[in-house]
Protein backbone atom coordinates (compact mmCIF):
# COMPACT_ATOMS: atom_id res chain seq x y z
CA UNK A 1 0.00 0.00 0.00
CA UNK A 2 1.37 3.39 -0.66
CA UNK A 3 2.51 5.82 2.19
CA UNK A 4 -0.01 8.02 2.93
CA UNK A 5 0.69 11.89 2.33
CA UNK A 6 1.93 13.35 5.18
CA UNK A 7 -0.38 16.56 4.41
CA UNK A 8 -3.81 14.97 4.25
CA UNK A 9 -6.40 16.90 5.88
CA UNK A 10 -8.13 15.53 9.04
CA UNK A 11 -10.30 12.34 7.65
CA UNK A 12 -13.46 14.62 9.27
CA UNK A 13 -13.34 17.07 6.63
CA UNK A 14 -13.11 14.90 3.78
CA UNK A 15 -14.44 11.35 4.52
CA UNK A 16 -18.36 11.59 5.36
CA UNK A 17 -18.79 14.06 2.03
CA UNK A 18 -16.60 11.96 -0.06
CA UNK A 19 -19.23 9.04 0.77
CA UNK A 20 -22.15 10.90 0.77
CA UNK A 21 -20.99 11.97 -2.56
CA UNK A 22 -21.22 8.24 -3.62
CA UNK A 23 -23.93 7.47 -2.39
CA UNK A 24 -26.63 9.70 -3.58
CA UNK A 25 -26.14 8.75 -7.65
CA UNK A 26 -25.93 5.15 -6.50
CA UNK A 27 -29.25 5.64 -4.81
CA UNK A 28 -30.93 7.39 -7.64
CA UNK A 29 -29.94 5.04 -9.96
CA UNK A 30 -30.89 1.94 -7.95
CA UNK A 31 -33.45 2.87 -5.90
CA UNK A 32 -35.33 6.41 -6.88
CA UNK A 33 -35.50 6.26 -10.69
CA UNK A 34 -37.79 2.94 -9.58
CA UNK A 35 -39.61 5.22 -7.57
CA UNK A 36 -39.83 7.23 -10.09
CA UNK A 37 -41.31 4.96 -12.78
CA UNK A 38 -43.75 3.09 -10.02
CA UNK A 39 -45.13 6.60 -9.95
CA UNK A 40 -45.74 7.16 -13.31
CA UNK A 41 -47.30 3.46 -13.76
CA UNK A 42 -44.72 1.03 -14.81
CA UNK A 43 -44.51 -2.45 -13.53
CA UNK A 44 -42.22 -4.05 -11.40
CA UNK A 45 -41.02 -6.06 -14.44
CA UNK A 46 -40.29 -3.23 -16.20
CA UNK A 47 -38.55 -1.47 -13.45
CA UNK A 48 -36.15 -3.68 -12.47
CA UNK A 49 -35.02 -5.36 -16.30
CA UNK A 50 -34.56 -1.89 -17.22
CA UNK A 51 -32.91 -0.40 -13.77
CA UNK A 52 -31.28 -3.41 -12.47
CA UNK A 53 -29.33 -4.20 -15.74
CA UNK A 54 -27.43 -0.68 -15.04
CA UNK A 55 -25.78 -1.82 -11.95
CA UNK A 56 -23.66 -3.66 -14.13
CA UNK A 57 -21.60 -0.52 -14.66
CA UNK A 58 -20.25 -0.97 -10.99
CA UNK A 59 -19.23 -4.62 -11.71
CA UNK A 60 -17.40 -3.31 -14.77
CA UNK A 61 -15.12 -0.79 -12.40
CA UNK A 62 -11.95 -2.94 -13.32
CA UNK A 63 -11.54 -2.45 -16.98
CA UNK A 64 -10.95 0.82 -16.58
CA UNK A 65 -9.96 1.66 -12.69
CA UNK A 66 -6.08 0.70 -13.62
CA UNK A 67 -6.20 3.64 -16.27
CA UNK A 68 -7.11 6.27 -13.51
CA UNK A 69 -4.21 6.10 -11.64
CA UNK A 70 -1.95 6.81 -14.78
CA UNK A 71 -3.41 10.03 -15.40
CA UNK A 72 -4.16 13.39 -13.58
CA UNK A 73 -4.90 12.55 -9.74
CA UNK A 74 -7.37 11.01 -8.23
CA UNK A 75 -8.89 14.25 -6.60
CA UNK A 76 -9.25 15.43 -10.36
CA UNK A 77 -11.76 12.85 -11.50
CA UNK A 78 -13.75 12.86 -8.29
CA UNK A 79 -14.13 16.88 -9.01
CA UNK A 80 -14.79 16.24 -13.19
CA UNK A 81 -17.18 13.19 -12.10
CA UNK A 82 -19.50 14.73 -9.19
CA UNK A 83 -19.71 17.70 -11.98
CA UNK A 84 -20.82 15.72 -14.75
CA UNK A 85 -23.39 13.98 -12.42
CA UNK A 86 -24.96 17.31 -11.56
CA UNK A 87 -25.68 17.66 -15.60
CA UNK A 88 -26.83 14.68 -16.08
CA UNK A 89 -29.49 14.98 -13.28
CA UNK A 90 -30.52 18.23 -14.79
CA UNK A 91 -30.99 16.37 -18.48
CA UNK A 92 -33.29 13.72 -16.36
CA UNK A 93 -35.35 16.67 -15.67
CA UNK A 94 -35.89 18.14 -18.87
CA UNK A 95 -36.36 14.92 -21.01
CA UNK A 96 -39.29 13.88 -18.48
CA UNK A 97 -42.32 15.81 -19.84
CA UNK A 98 -41.09 13.77 -23.25
CA UNK A 99 -42.75 11.25 -24.92
CA UNK A 100 -39.95 8.93 -25.24
CA UNK A 101 -38.79 10.16 -21.06
CA UNK A 102 -38.26 6.15 -20.01
CA UNK A 103 -36.06 5.76 -23.21
CA UNK A 104 -33.84 8.58 -22.54
CA UNK A 105 -34.00 8.73 -18.66
CA UNK A 106 -32.47 4.91 -18.82
CA UNK A 107 -30.11 6.40 -21.61
CA UNK A 108 -28.35 8.77 -18.80
CA UNK A 109 -28.52 6.84 -15.93
CA UNK A 110 -26.50 3.82 -17.59
CA UNK A 111 -23.85 7.70 -18.47
CA UNK A 112 -24.54 8.56 -14.93
CA UNK A 113 -23.70 5.01 -13.29
CA UNK A 114 -20.56 5.46 -15.26
CA UNK A 115 -19.57 8.50 -13.41
CA UNK A 116 -20.54 7.16 -10.73
CA UNK A 117 -18.21 4.05 -10.50
CA UNK A 118 -15.69 6.52 -11.81
CA UNK A 119 -16.35 8.58 -8.58
CA UNK A 120 -16.53 5.43 -6.09
CA UNK A 121 -13.15 4.38 -7.33
CA UNK A 122 -11.44 7.56 -7.07
CA UNK A 123 -12.64 8.00 -3.78
CA UNK A 124 -12.08 4.72 -2.25
CA UNK A 125 -8.45 5.31 -3.99
CA UNK A 126 -7.85 8.54 -2.10
CA UNK A 127 -9.16 7.03 1.37
CA UNK A 128 -6.89 3.60 0.81
CA UNK A 129 -3.52 5.78 0.26
CA UNK A 130 -4.30 8.50 2.27
CA UNK A 131 -5.02 6.86 5.29
CA UNK A 132 -3.19 4.02 7.36
CA UNK A 133 -4.80 0.74 8.76
CA UNK A 134 -5.47 2.11 12.22
CA UNK A 135 -7.15 4.88 10.43
CA UNK A 136 -9.06 3.10 7.78
CA UNK A 137 -10.55 0.61 10.92
CA UNK A 138 -11.26 3.48 12.63
CA UNK A 139 -13.21 5.52 9.56
CA UNK A 140 -15.12 2.41 7.94
CA UNK A 141 -17.81 3.15 10.12
CA UNK A 142 -17.93 6.81 8.75
CA UNK A 143 -17.42 5.53 5.42
CA UNK A 144 -20.61 3.14 5.83
CA UNK A 145 -22.76 6.06 7.71
CA UNK A 146 -22.17 8.46 4.87
CA UNK A 147 -22.38 6.42 2.31
CA UNK A 148 -26.05 5.26 3.49
CA UNK A 149 -26.35 9.00 4.42
CA UNK A 150 -26.39 9.86 0.82
CA UNK A 151 -28.73 7.11 0.22
CA UNK A 152 -31.06 7.94 2.29
CA UNK A 153 -30.79 11.75 1.08
CA UNK A 154 -31.99 10.79 -2.20
CA UNK A 155 -34.73 8.04 -1.24
CA UNK A 156 -35.81 10.21 1.81
CA UNK A 157 -35.55 13.65 0.47
CA UNK A 158 -35.68 13.82 -3.22
CA UNK A 159 -38.56 11.31 -2.75
CA UNK A 160 -40.32 13.55 -0.21
CA UNK A 161 -39.75 16.45 -2.51
CA UNK A 162 -41.50 15.09 -5.35
CA UNK A 163 -44.13 13.92 -2.89
CA UNK A 164 -44.69 17.06 -1.49
CA UNK A 165 -44.77 18.90 -4.77
CA UNK A 166 -47.13 16.51 -6.29
CA UNK A 167 -49.82 16.46 -3.22
CA UNK A 168 -49.05 19.88 -1.10
CA UNK A 169 -48.32 21.88 -4.26
CA UNK A 170 -50.40 20.79 -7.15
CA UNK A 171 -47.61 20.04 -9.29
CA UNK A 172 -48.22 17.11 -12.10
CA UNK A 173 -46.07 14.11 -11.62
CA UNK A 174 -43.23 14.81 -14.20
CA UNK A 175 -43.31 18.48 -13.19
CA UNK A 176 -43.06 17.64 -9.27
CA UNK A 177 -40.14 14.97 -10.02
CA UNK A 178 -38.46 17.59 -12.44
CA UNK A 179 -37.87 20.00 -9.66
CA UNK A 180 -36.33 17.05 -7.44
CA UNK A 181 -33.55 15.56 -9.67
CA UNK A 182 -33.07 19.14 -9.50
CA UNK A 183 -32.00 19.50 -6.22
CA UNK A 184 -30.19 16.35 -6.54
CA UNK A 185 -27.82 18.24 -9.07
CA UNK A 186 -27.66 21.11 -7.04
CA UNK A 187 -26.63 19.11 -4.42
CA UNK A 188 -24.12 17.42 -6.05
CA UNK A 189 -22.63 20.53 -7.87
CA UNK A 190 -22.31 21.89 -4.03
CA UNK A 191 -20.56 18.30 -3.45
CA UNK A 192 -18.17 19.14 -5.98
CA UNK A 193 -17.23 22.83 -5.20
CA UNK A 194 -16.23 21.76 -1.04
CA UNK A 195 -14.30 19.02 -2.45
CA UNK A 196 -12.47 21.19 -4.37
CA UNK A 197 -10.83 22.80 -1.16
CA UNK A 198 -11.56 19.95 1.03
CA UNK A 199 -10.59 16.45 -0.63
CA UNK A 200 -6.73 15.54 -0.70
CA UNK A 201 -5.31 14.00 -3.86
CA UNK A 202 -4.36 10.91 -3.05
CA UNK A 203 -0.70 9.35 -3.07
CA UNK A 204 0.42 9.74 -6.78
CA UNK A 205 1.96 6.82 -8.74
CA UNK A 206 4.61 6.69 -11.71
CA UNK A 207 3.18 7.65 -14.92
CA UNK A 208 3.77 5.81 -17.49
CA UNK A 209 5.78 6.79 -20.38
CA UNK A 210 3.90 4.90 -23.44
CA UNK A 211 1.72 2.73 -24.57
CA UNK A 212 3.74 -0.15 -24.07
CA UNK A 213 4.23 1.24 -20.78
CA UNK A 214 0.24 1.60 -19.82
CA UNK A 215 -0.61 -2.08 -21.29
CA UNK A 216 2.30 -3.78 -18.61
CA UNK A 217 0.65 -1.59 -16.46
CA UNK A 218 -2.73 -2.31 -16.95
CA UNK A 219 -1.74 -6.32 -17.48
CA UNK A 220 0.50 -6.37 -14.21
CA UNK A 221 -2.46 -5.03 -11.84
CA UNK A 222 -4.23 -8.28 -13.18
CA UNK A 223 -2.30 -10.59 -12.33
CA UNK A 224 -0.86 -9.89 -9.29
CA UNK A 225 -4.43 -9.63 -8.56
CA UNK A 226 -5.14 -13.01 -9.03
CA UNK A 227 -1.48 -13.86 -7.55
CA UNK A 228 -2.93 -13.04 -4.11
CA UNK A 229 -3.17 -16.45 -1.90
CA UNK A 230 -6.67 -17.92 -1.56
CA UNK A 231 -8.09 -15.41 -4.02
CA UNK A 232 -10.76 -17.37 -5.33
CA UNK A 233 -11.88 -18.09 -1.92
CA UNK A 234 -12.00 -14.45 -1.04
CA UNK A 235 -14.09 -13.19 -4.13
CA UNK A 236 -16.49 -16.28 -3.16
CA UNK A 237 -17.41 -14.52 -0.33
CA UNK A 238 -17.02 -11.20 -2.18
CA UNK A 239 -19.51 -11.94 -4.86
CA UNK A 240 -22.06 -14.51 -2.41
CA UNK A 241 -22.38 -11.86 1.17
CA UNK A 242 -24.91 -10.15 -1.01
CA UNK A 243 -26.84 -13.06 -2.06
CA UNK A 244 -30.08 -12.23 -0.19
CA UNK A 245 -29.63 -8.20 -0.04
CA UNK A 246 -30.03 -8.01 -3.80
CA UNK A 247 -33.15 -9.66 -4.18
CA UNK A 248 -34.48 -6.82 -1.54
CA UNK A 249 -32.48 -3.63 -3.01
CA UNK A 250 -34.72 -2.96 -5.56
CA UNK A 251 -38.17 -4.99 -4.84
CA UNK A 252 -38.54 -3.92 -1.01
CA UNK A 253 -39.07 -0.32 -1.70
CA UNK A 254 -41.41 -1.12 -4.79
CA UNK A 255 -43.45 -3.11 -2.53
CA UNK A 256 -43.91 -0.69 -0.09
CA UNK A 257 -45.48 1.43 -3.11
CA UNK A 258 -47.38 -1.11 -4.35
CA UNK A 259 -51.11 -0.66 -4.37
CA UNK A 260 -52.97 -2.83 -1.79
CA UNK A 261 -55.00 -4.59 -4.38
CA UNK A 262 -52.17 -6.84 -5.80
CA UNK A 263 -50.09 -7.14 -2.06
CA UNK A 264 -48.27 -4.06 -1.30
CA UNK A 265 -48.74 -1.57 1.11
CA UNK A 266 -50.11 1.54 -0.65
CA UNK A 267 -48.22 3.98 0.64
CA UNK A 268 -47.73 7.03 -1.08
CA UNK A 269 -44.27 9.17 -1.81
CA UNK A 270 -44.61 11.13 1.24
CA UNK A 271 -44.74 8.60 3.43
CA UNK A 272 -42.31 6.52 1.72
CA UNK A 273 -40.18 9.69 2.00
CA UNK A 274 -41.01 10.21 5.35
CA UNK A 275 -39.95 6.51 6.41
CA UNK A 276 -36.94 6.83 4.87
CA UNK A 277 -36.31 10.12 6.59
CA UNK A 278 -37.15 9.64 10.33
CA UNK A 279 -36.88 6.83 12.63
CA UNK A 280 -34.51 4.60 10.27
CA UNK A 281 -31.99 7.19 8.97
CA UNK A 282 -30.96 7.15 12.73
CA UNK A 283 -31.31 3.71 12.62
CA UNK A 284 -28.78 3.32 9.69
CA UNK A 285 -26.61 6.18 10.54
CA UNK A 286 -26.35 4.71 13.91
CA UNK A 287 -25.78 0.87 12.84
CA UNK A 288 -23.08 1.91 10.18
CA UNK A 289 -21.17 3.91 13.10
CA UNK A 290 -22.00 0.97 15.81
CA UNK A 291 -20.43 -1.45 13.32
CA UNK A 292 -17.18 0.55 12.42
CA UNK A 293 -16.82 0.32 16.13
CA UNK A 294 -17.23 -3.41 16.57
CA UNK A 295 -14.95 -3.89 13.83
CA UNK A 296 -12.24 -1.59 14.96
CA UNK A 297 -12.88 -2.78 19.15
CA UNK A 298 -12.90 -7.18 17.87
CA UNK A 299 -11.15 -7.13 14.70
CA UNK A 300 -12.17 -8.96 11.26
CA UNK A 301 -11.55 -12.54 11.54
CA UNK A 302 -13.85 -15.16 11.13
CA UNK A 303 -16.46 -15.41 14.47
CA UNK A 304 -17.29 -11.65 13.65
CA UNK A 305 -18.15 -12.11 9.91
CA UNK A 306 -20.10 -14.59 10.19
CA UNK A 307 -21.75 -12.64 13.17
CA UNK A 308 -22.33 -9.21 10.78
CA UNK A 309 -23.53 -11.85 7.98
CA UNK A 310 -26.52 -13.08 10.25
CA UNK A 311 -26.96 -9.57 11.11
CA UNK A 312 -27.09 -8.59 7.73
CA UNK A 313 -29.97 -11.24 6.60
CA UNK A 314 -31.90 -12.19 9.73
CA UNK A 315 -33.35 -8.69 9.56
CA UNK A 316 -34.82 -9.39 5.95
CA UNK A 317 -37.78 -11.56 7.53
CA UNK A 318 -39.41 -7.93 8.08
CA UNK A 319 -40.42 -7.50 4.91
CA UNK A 320 -42.08 -11.94 4.92
CA UNK A 321 -44.22 -10.03 7.99
CA UNK A 322 -44.96 -7.18 6.12
CA UNK A 323 -46.05 -9.15 3.09
CA UNK A 324 -47.86 -11.71 5.15
CA UNK A 325 -49.60 -8.64 6.94
CA UNK A 326 -50.33 -6.69 3.50
CA UNK A 327 -53.15 -7.23 0.95
CA UNK A 328 -56.45 -5.99 -0.02
CA UNK A 329 -58.38 -4.66 2.91
CA UNK A 330 -55.59 -4.77 5.18
CA UNK A 331 -54.16 -1.35 6.39
CA UNK A 332 -51.17 -1.32 8.14
CA UNK A 333 -50.17 1.54 10.22
CA UNK A 334 -47.37 3.47 9.29
CA UNK A 335 -46.23 3.13 13.07
CA UNK A 336 -45.88 -0.52 12.45
CA UNK A 337 -44.08 -0.27 8.72
CA UNK A 338 -41.86 2.46 9.90
CA UNK A 339 -40.86 -0.16 12.69
CA UNK A 340 -39.87 -3.39 10.38
CA UNK A 341 -38.83 -1.61 7.72
CA UNK A 342 -36.19 0.45 10.15
CA UNK A 343 -35.24 -2.72 11.83
CA UNK A 344 -34.05 -4.07 8.04
CA UNK A 345 -32.38 -1.12 7.69
CA UNK A 346 -30.27 -1.21 11.02
CA UNK A 347 -28.95 -4.98 10.21
CA UNK A 348 -28.05 -3.97 6.41
CA UNK A 349 -26.42 -0.80 7.43
CA UNK A 350 -25.00 -2.57 10.17
CA UNK A 351 -23.88 -5.87 8.18
CA UNK A 352 -22.27 -4.23 5.11
CA UNK A 353 -19.48 -3.00 7.39
CA UNK A 354 -17.53 -6.15 7.77
CA UNK A 355 -17.88 -7.04 3.68
CA UNK A 356 -16.42 -3.19 2.78
CA UNK A 357 -13.26 -3.57 5.48
CA UNK A 358 -13.02 -7.32 4.24
CA UNK A 359 -12.54 -6.16 1.01
CA UNK A 360 -10.11 -3.38 2.07
CA UNK A 361 -7.99 -5.25 4.54
CA UNK A 362 -7.61 -9.03 3.35
CA UNK A 363 -7.87 -8.60 -0.90
CA UNK A 364 -7.02 -4.86 -2.07
CA UNK A 365 -3.45 -4.30 0.25
CA UNK A 366 -0.66 -4.20 -2.09
CA UNK A 367 1.25 -2.65 -5.08
CA UNK A 368 -2.46 -1.75 -7.08
CA UNK A 369 -4.66 -1.10 -3.79
CA UNK A 370 -6.97 0.92 -5.08
CA UNK A 371 -7.04 -0.81 -8.38
CA UNK A 372 -7.76 -3.87 -6.82
CA UNK A 373 -10.72 -2.83 -4.40
CA UNK A 374 -11.95 -1.94 -7.36
CA UNK A 375 -11.98 -5.50 -8.60
CA UNK A 376 -13.31 -6.19 -5.40
CA UNK A 377 -16.59 -3.86 -5.16
CA UNK A 378 -16.83 -4.59 -9.00
CA UNK A 379 -17.55 -8.13 -8.25
CA UNK A 380 -19.39 -7.04 -5.07
CA UNK A 381 -21.89 -5.37 -7.72
CA UNK A 382 -22.28 -8.11 -10.19
CA UNK A 383 -23.93 -10.43 -7.90
CA UNK A 384 -26.74 -7.21 -7.35
CA UNK A 385 -27.18 -7.15 -11.36
CA UNK A 386 -28.92 -10.53 -11.65
CA UNK A 387 -30.88 -10.24 -8.37
CA UNK A 388 -32.32 -6.73 -9.08
CA UNK A 389 -33.36 -7.59 -12.36
CA UNK A 390 -34.59 -10.62 -11.62
CA UNK A 391 -36.18 -9.53 -8.66
CA UNK A 392 -39.04 -7.53 -10.24
CA UNK A 393 -40.55 -10.84 -12.57
CA UNK A 394 -40.19 -13.16 -9.56
CA UNK A 395 -42.47 -10.91 -7.47
CA UNK A 396 -45.21 -10.15 -10.46
CA UNK A 397 -45.01 -13.87 -10.34
CA UNK A 398 -45.35 -15.69 -7.22
CA UNK A 399 -46.51 -11.89 -5.58
CA UNK A 400 -45.18 -10.66 -2.91
CA UNK A 401 -46.01 -13.11 0.44
CA UNK A 402 -43.99 -16.27 -1.61
CA UNK A 403 -41.57 -13.66 -3.19
CA UNK A 404 -40.05 -12.78 0.26
CA UNK A 405 -39.86 -16.11 2.05
CA UNK A 406 -37.61 -17.07 -1.11
CA UNK A 407 -35.61 -14.01 -0.47
CA UNK A 408 -35.05 -15.54 2.97
CA UNK A 409 -33.35 -18.47 1.58
CA UNK A 410 -31.04 -16.84 -0.56
CA UNK A 411 -29.69 -15.37 2.23
CA UNK A 412 -27.98 -19.15 2.92
CA UNK A 413 -25.43 -19.20 0.83
CA UNK A 414 -24.25 -15.44 2.28
CA UNK A 415 -23.81 -17.10 5.60
CA UNK A 416 -21.99 -19.93 4.06
CA UNK A 417 -19.62 -17.50 2.57
CA UNK A 418 -18.47 -15.48 5.81
CA UNK A 419 -18.52 -18.96 7.65
CA UNK A 420 -15.66 -20.15 4.91
CA UNK A 421 -13.83 -16.85 4.02
CA UNK A 422 -9.89 -17.52 3.88
CA UNK A 423 -8.21 -15.24 6.05
CA UNK A 424 -4.55 -14.51 4.72
CA UNK A 425 -3.45 -11.78 6.85
CA UNK A 426 -3.23 -10.87 10.52
CA UNK A 427 -5.71 -8.32 11.66
CA UNK A 428 -4.68 -4.59 11.54
CA UNK A 429 -4.51 -2.85 14.96
CA UNK A 430 -7.45 -2.67 17.07
CA UNK A 431 -8.87 0.45 18.88
CA UNK A 432 -9.87 0.52 21.97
Amino acid sequence: MSTPQATTPSPWRWVPSAYLAEGIPFALVIWVAGTLFKDLGHTDSQITLATGSIGIAWSLKPFWAAFLDMYRTKKFFVLTMELLMAGLLCSIAVALPLPNYFQITIAVLWVLAFASATQDICVDGIYITSLDAAKQAAFIGVQGVFWNAGRLFATAAIVWAAGSLKEDHGLTTTAAWGWAFGLAAATMGALALYHWFALPTGSLTTRPQNLQAIQHTFTDSILDFFRKEKIWGMLMFVFLYRSSEGLLLVEGPLFLQASTAVGGLGLSLKQKGLIDGTVSTLASLGAGLLGGVFMAKYGLKRNTLIFMALCLNLPHITFVILAQLAGPGHTLSLWTISTLVTIEKLGYSFGMVANMLYMMQQISPGKYSMTHYAFCTALMNLMLVPTQMISGPLADYFGYKLYFIIVMFAAIPSILAAWFAPFTRTDPPKLA
